[in-house]
């Protein structure tokens, strides 16, 4: 790679060859004789754990140039930073990001980035997703459902959803019966969105709806089809160019599994029956009351936690013939890590060589609501575990910037962001327009009901099971809620990153709170005019491919619009997006740009309300 200063100062670096668990590589920079004599050369590159010095020797001079060098041999890591420094007739300077100075400290932010080792997957980069919550999505044509226990089947689909616990106490034993036959049904209604991913929730056999507590890691439930299913929409999804992956719960698994069998359910000696069960040491316990317990998740008695520390547990998981096996064979391409800072970094690296054996190219995305890079541990950055994270931190933000008129958050998680992830990260960073576990976007822009101050900007004020069961967004919310939802959408969707639609958010699927965020698709009740919005924007996504791996830049952030600039050598579009009700006249000119799409704005000098511009410039 190759960076320039001006027409001042440049450098390159360039890989000589790999080791085991570092690379080599030589690093030239040029300096032109205007500076004076120059001297004590050096570069500084520095990651979380360590920080290393090296003096670069003068190697030639050419032109008006002199050229210094080195040789350094750097070990596997996801994110380093890196600087030089010299001297030239008597004065220090460095030379970092953005100019020389002769300042006495500098910052990350004003740094190079580099990864050695750390490899994500291109297909992922800049994709655009579709997250299914599979039992809610589409029932396909020859479903027939028969009766299981503990678990009530609706009569039509469009059946209101239970809210709560149903009248035994039990939650989420509901099902519509979506599966994966009516996905392969639904593939070309997928295609005319431009997606390139399918992130399913959970699918192996489970006594809830959601799937996240596993019964039998080994078969798909039967509600949402066979192994044989899974199998053949991986190979018509790959028919139509778009990869597959898996909600993968190794967190906890259900008490209702053939590893726990609380119930009996299953014809096997469970850990809950006997501490002779092949399965016991697949789970954590503790002392309670003088008695060794089990260990559940968040305290819910349904939830067992597994043991990642347990070799037999991983190897059950990670090992050869093992689940993730078993899983790739029937030609799943990635994996979304469920709670994945609550799994042990080993475990998540075995996960991710596990998954590497079976596909070079194998793409593991973990569920992280806070900066993976400030947790204290290595899933990322050893740059031999996940690849990216769900991006909840920068979510927060820019509705928090729609809702509340936050600026400070949204431009400080920016920076955040584009200075502490690695460049892999950020390409494949998760930007989802709603999941399974917020409240659905419309309604989060549509009602007053949600917390400024909370931790998160979709905190409910009123968590009342009651009102939560009633709701529906009146004509008025939803219209107001759909302005901001096309004015948020652009500015997410052209953001570093994947773009993640949750099923039904492209046609005014409405649900506050993450039960009723899980009605099922309205098909034949879509809103078109939104569907028509989301199709315009993945197309520009898919036909704009620079985008994958571009640089980004905010250009302004006010209290009326946000605008940024995604660019490469030979490209560059303009998103220009507003948030407020009044028109505003852009003090910027982009008179040499050509508008590529437009959200009620006339030209590209008037931004209407919540209108939006992207405009496009040959560099």
């Amino acid at each position: 790679m190759r960076h320039e200063l001006s027409d001042k100062v440049s450098h390159t670096i360039k890989k000589l060859w790999n080791f085991e668990n570092d690379e080599a590589f030589k690093i030239c920079i040029k300096i032109p004789f205007s500076f004076g004599w120059i001297e004590r050369v050096n570069f500084s590159i520095q990651n979380s754990k360590k920080k290393n010095l090296y003096q670069m020797m003068h190697a030639y001079n050419e032109g008006e140039y002199a050229y210094f060098e080195v040789i350094i041999k750097i070990e596997t890591f996801a994110l380093y930073h890196y600087h030089f420094s010299f001297v030239a007739n008597g004065n220090f300077r460095y030379y970092k990001k953005f100019n020389i100075t002769g300042d006495t400290s500098i910052t990350i932010e004003e740094c190079w980035k580099m990864s050695v080792g750390f490899n994500v997957p291109s297909w992922a980069k800049g994709a655009n997703m579709y997250h299914i919550f599979v039992d809610r999505f589409r029932k396909s044509s020859k479903k027939v459902m028969f009766p299981m226990p503990r678990r009530t089947i609706y009569e039509t689909w469009f059946d209101p959803p239970v809210f709560g616990p149903n009248e035994f106490g039990e939650w989420n034993v509901d099902f519509y019966g979506g599966d994966l036959a009516g996905i392969i049904e639904s593939m070309q209604y997928l295609k005319s969105l431009n997606i390139d991913i399918l992130y399913l929730s959970p699918i192996c056999q489970s006594q809830s709806n959601h799937r996240y507590d596993t019964g039998d890691y080994e078969n798909v439930d039967v509600y949402a089809g066979s192994n044989e299913d899974l199998k053949k929409l991986c190979e018509v999804a790959h028919n139509y160019e778009m990869k597959v992956i898996l909600d993968a719960v190794f967190n906890h698994t259900g008490n209702d599994s053939k590893y726990f069998n609380e119930y009996g359910t299953y014809n096997s000696l469970g850990a809950y029956q006997s501490r002779e069960s092949p399965y016991y040491d697949f789970y954590k316990k503790h002392w309670f009351q003088g008695m060794r317990d089990f260990c559940y998740w968040w305290g819910m008695k349904n939830l067992p936690e597994c043991d990642s520390s347990s070799k037999h547990w991983r190897e059950y998981i990670c090992g050869k013939e093992g689940i993730i096996d078993k899983w790739f064979e029937l030609g799943i391409d990635g994996l979304r890590l469920d709670v994945a800072d609550e799994l042990s970094d080993e475990f998540i690296e075995d996960i991710v060589k596990a998954a590497n054996r079976n596909k070079p190219d194998s793409f593991i995305l973990g569920e992280v609501w806070k900066n993976p890079m400030r947790m204290n541990r290595s899933y990322i950055s050893s740059g031999r575990g996940m690849h990216s994270v769900m991006n909840y931190l920068l979510v927060d933000a820019l509705i928090r910037y729609y809702k509340y008129i936050d600026i400070s958050k949204l431009s400080a998680i920016i920076n955040e962001i584009m200075s502490e992830y690695p460049d892999g990260t950020i390409h494949t960073l998760m930007n989802f327009t709603s999941t399974h576990d917020i409240s659905r976007a419309i309604e989060i822009f549509g009602t007053n009901s949600f917390q400024q101050y909370g931790e998160w900007a979709w905190n409910l004020l009123d968590g009342d099971l009651d009102w939560i069961k009633s709701h529906k967004l009146t004509a008025s919310e939803y219209y107001y809620g759909k302005l901001f939802l096309k004015s948020y959408v652009t500015v997410l969707a052209f953001l570093p990153g994947i773009f993640s639609i949750f099923y039904g958010d492209e046609v005014g699927l409405q649900g506050i709170g993450n039960l009723a965020n899980r009605a099922p698709f309205p098909w034949g009740h879509e809103d078109l005019d939104l569907l028509q919005f989301f199709k315009s924007i993945c197309a520009i996504r898919h036909k704009e491919t620079f985008l994958k791996e571009a640089e980004f830049k905010v250009i302004e952030i006010t209290q009326e619009y946000f605008s940024f600039e995604r660019f490469d050598e030979n490209n560059s579009i303009i998103v220009i997006a507003s948030r407020s009700h009044h028109t505003v006249e852009l003090e910027k000119q982009y008179n040499n740009f050509t508008i590529i799409f437009s959200l009620n704005c006339s030209s590209n000098c008037v931004l209407a309300p919540y209108g939006v511009l992207i405009l496009n410039k040959k560099v």
